[in-house]
Formats: C-alpha cells, sequence, structure tokens
C-alpha cells in the first residue's frame, strides 16, 4: 500500500470544502470556537462510524465476490478522478445555510449519514487503499480511527481558521483548488503504478 497516496487522498478529501467544514467554519464565525468544539467531536465520531461501517461493509463484499478488488480499484480511481475535475471546475458560491440549532455534538455525527461526501470518502478509501492490504480486525479498527482523526482535523482546522480560510479561498480559490485536483489525480493514478 501507498502510505503517500493514501495520505494525500485522505489530505485533499478531509480539508477541502464539505458540508462538515463550511458549517464548522460558519459556526466558529457565529458562536466562536469554544461552542463548535462539540459539533466538531460529533461529526469526528459520525466519521469514525461510518469508516467501520465501511471497512465491515468492503470486507463483506471482497470475501463473497473475490474478484472485486480490481472493480472496486476501478470504481475508487474513478471517483477521485471525478473529485479532482470536480475541484477544478467548482465556482465561487458563498450561499451558506444558517444553522444555529445544528451547531452540537449529535447534530455534527448525524451529518455523517446524509453527507455524500463522506459516505463516498470512507468506501473508497477503504475499498482501494485499506482492504486489499489489512483484513484483520484490529488493523482495520486503527485505519478507521487514523482516517477519523484526518478527518476530524479537517473539520477542526476549518473552526480554528474560519475566517481565515474563507478569504483565502475566496482570494485564491483557483490556485488551491488546482492543487487540490492534481493531488487527488497524483493519489489515484499511483494506485495502478503499484
Amino acid at each position: 500500500m501507498s502510505l503517500l497516496s493514501l495520505l494525500l487522498f485522505a489530505f485533499v478529501t478531509s480539508f477541502t470544502p464539505g458540508p462538515n467544514n463550511i458549517m464548522a467554519m460558519l459556526f466558529a464565525n457565529k458562536y466562536g470556537f469554544k461552542k463548535t468544539i462539540r459539533f466538531c467531536l460529533g461529526v469526528g465520531a459520525g466519521f469514525l462510524v461510518i469508516i467501520l461501517l465501511s471497512c465491515f461493509f468492503n470486507i463483506l463484499l471482497k470475501n463473497f465476490i473475490p474478484k472485486i478488488e480490481f472493480i472496486m480499484t476501478i470504481i475508487g480511481s474513478t471517483y477521485m478522478l471525478y473529485l479532482a475535475i470536480k475541484i477544478i471546475t467548482s465556482k465561487n458560491n458563498d450561499k451558506h445555510t444558517d444553522g444555529d440549532k445544528n451547531n452540537s455534538f449529535f447534530a455534527g455525527m448525524v451529518l455523517q449519514f446524509v453527507n455524500p461526501k463522506g459516505i463516498l470518502y470512507g468506501i473508497t478509501v477503504i475499498s482501494t487503499f485499506i482492504i486489499p492490504y489489512h483484513t484483520s480486525n484490529f488493523s482495520l479498527l486503527l485505519y478507521s480511527i487514523f482516517l477519523a482523526f484526518i478527518g476530524f482535523m479537517g473539520t477542526f482546522s476549518w473552526s480554528v481558521f474560519g475566517s481565515i480560510f474563507r478569504m483565502f479561498l475566496t482570494k485564491y480559490r483557483s490556485q488551491f483548488n488546482v492543487i487540490m485536483a492534481l493531488l487527488l489525480m497524483y493519489s489515484a493514478v499511483s494506485i495502478f503504478l503499484e
């Protein structure tokens, strides 16, 4: 397994704008950093559950359909390329919903079950980077905790630097998107080079 590709994919997916990060940024701007920590912890807990479910779902598929590994790799890589294209072609959209009642641990956790980016990330990262190399319950648990921690740090970072990131992304959005997309493309291509 290419640890660099895994880390690049996890970093790009966790730190680029998405529902978790945008909401954390907005909550930090509106309620302050301390009141946003509970939301970030909820996001991390929900993300851990999604990753664990993805682990066992992917193992179930791999055990029942042994040839699925190659297909899962193709789907995972294709999804990463799709994300790269979406990142490059995304437009600046500052229309965010105001969620004054949703700044809680529970809201952060439940968000993961309706967040397509998080669910697809969980399925993709596990099927592409983890399951082909590690299938023991202990290693899956460790990787799940590790990936959930990266996801939590992405959301946490957006809450800490909410207003700074917002200004940065507004000013340098195209350059940032190109760099993130190129890193995703590298991750996708490196899967086939191993």
